[in-house]
């Protein structure tokens, strides 16, 4: 299993910026790829970025040139920047982390949601 620790969310104004924090422990034997997606009262879960490695990255249209995401393998810790926040940023974040199980099996573990709230 994976366990996710989040961390790095809280109030914003308009323009301002943020950083999450995400460290996976748990006994896996790789980590395949982690990321975050975002849920916004009354609407669906988007994927807002994911990394796999330092050159395959992917973001959401909504957050590119915006929101960085990185990596830190020896510590197994993804990290979102998130400048020039603006109200539809708004949201609760929630980690992900796909690993590879001592068995060779995948297996994706969530973390517990930091809510971003941008506002003046």
């Amino acid at each position: 299993q994976v366990y996710l620790a989040e961390s790095g969310g809280g109030l914003v104004q308009p323009g301002g910026s943020l950083r999450l924090s995400c460290a996976a422990t748990g006994d896996f034997s790789a980590i395949n790829s982690m990321g975050w997606y975002r849920q916004a009262p009354e609407k669906q879960r988007e994927l807002v970025a994911s990394i796999i490695s330092d050159d395959d990255t992917n973001y959401a249209n909504s957050v590119k040139g915006r929101f960085t995401i990185s990596r830190d393998s020896a510590k197994n810790t993804a990290y979102l920047q998130m400048n020039s926040l603006g109200p539809e940023d708004t949201a609760v974040y929630y980690c992900y982390a796909g690993v590879r199980l001592p068995g060779g099996y995948n297996y994706s573990g969530w973390g517990q949601g930091t809510q971003v709230t941008v506002s003046s």
